[in-house]
């Protein structure tokens, strides 16, 4: 079967693989889509990042070379001897997340976890191995193309939770990329009443009105961006989501939330930042962050995206084959500030 495979920086190949044995634990599914994540762009710009090169990875045992692809969909072939919750035909979504699963569910993935697609193989194939653990059914008349954006989605609605938006309350996302505009999405869902999305490309800002954003900020448009954002929010955001991790939007997130608020840091940051804690106390905002979600946070994600309470066919821009996942998947989205959510078509 023909797989993405990373081998190294700007080393993504499309070649042929085997399937590893499948465990007593796991199912093989036979994957429909699979969406390209902005990890999986920074693997292929600047990695290793995650995906373990110089000894195997310790929860799953995977190692470069390995196949890409974490956000998928698809319809189980085949079940291991140990599950018993799934059937062959089942479809299913699956949370790429593997843990240690030791401790809650809401802290579990505070104690270490790795990634199905970046720690062992993953969906930019046809065929993959996944644990009964990692899998959630979905309605059988739902999209699979659609279903292949509910991880993503899972960031943003675990974002939101993280803030503890409540029905009425004002928004503000600094960064209007796909996870900036899922949370967009989220938080309409959620019942915020004003959603302001602040970037610095036009196209993903009209992304961010069609996800759901009310208003939005473009800093190279206005003199000061807190003063504008102040101007649709008196008095500041109940919630901040800071999506974009520079230096810039995290002062400006602080400045935008009203006292006694709360900013969430939901980016990746490639690199450090300086920190005034003062700007945050003299500010009264409360400081939390979010990675990945819980299991309970994504079984609510598959319910609200297959029930089309949130709404994820906008952040689709593009659908490519397999074979064109170096030039219309990795380099479309280092180069086309256009492109939110490219999702590779394994159906055939």
């Amino acid at each position: 079967m023909k797989a993405a495979v990373w081998h190294g920086v700007k080393d993504v190949r499309v070649e042929e693989v085997e399937l590893k044995p499948t465990k007593s634990n796991e199912v093989v599914v036979r994957v429909a889509y699979a969406g390209i994540c902005g990890s999986d762009l920074h693997e292929y710009l600047e990695g290793p990042v995650f995906i373990p090169v110089d000894q195997p990875d310790e929860l799953t045992g995977g190692q470069a070379p390995l196949t890409m692809g974490h956000e998928f969909s698809g319809v189980i072939e085949k079940i291991g001897a140990d599950v018993t919750q799934y059937k062959v035909g089942d479809h299913v979504s699956i949370n790429p997340t593997i843990t240690k699963g030791n401790v809650p569910d809401d802290v579990d993935v505070y104690d270490g976890y790795s990634f199905i697609g970046l720690s062992t193989d993953g969906g930019f194939t046809s065929h993959v191995n996944v644990p009964e653990d990692s899998l959630y059914r979905l309605p059988e008349d739902f999209s699979m193309k659609l279903a292949a954006t509910i991880e993503p989605t899972a960031v943003a609605v675990q974002a939101v939770k993280e803030g503890g938006l409540r029905f009425g309350e004002k928004v503000v996302i600094f960064g209007a990329g796909p996870i900036g505009v899922l949370v967009a999405a989220a938080a309409k869902a959620a019942g915020a009443t004003k959603i302001v999305a602040v970037d610095l490309s036009e196209v993903r800002l009209n992304k961010a009105l069609e996800m759901g954003a009310t208003d939005i900020v473009n800093p190279s448009q206005v003199n000061d961006t807190v003063a504008a954002i102040k101007n649709i929010i008196p008095g500041g955001a109940d919630v901040s989501f800071e999506v974009a991790g520079v230096q810039p939007t995290f002062e400006q997130a602080i400045d935008a939330t009203r006292p006694r608020g709360t900013m969430v840091i939901v980016s990746i940051f490639a690199r450090p930042i300086t920190f005034n804690p003062m700007q945050l106390m003299n500010a009264g905002v409360k400081l939390t962050t979010t990675i990945a979600y819980s299991k309970e946070t994504f079984q609510q994600t598959v319910d609200l995206v297959s029930s089309g309470q949130i709404d994820v066919a906008p952040v689709i821009t593009d659908t490519i084959e397999l074979d064109d996942i170096v030039t219309d998947g990795f380099e479309s989205l280092t180069h086309d500030k256009s492109q939110a959510k490219i999702i590779v078509d394994l159906s055939k």
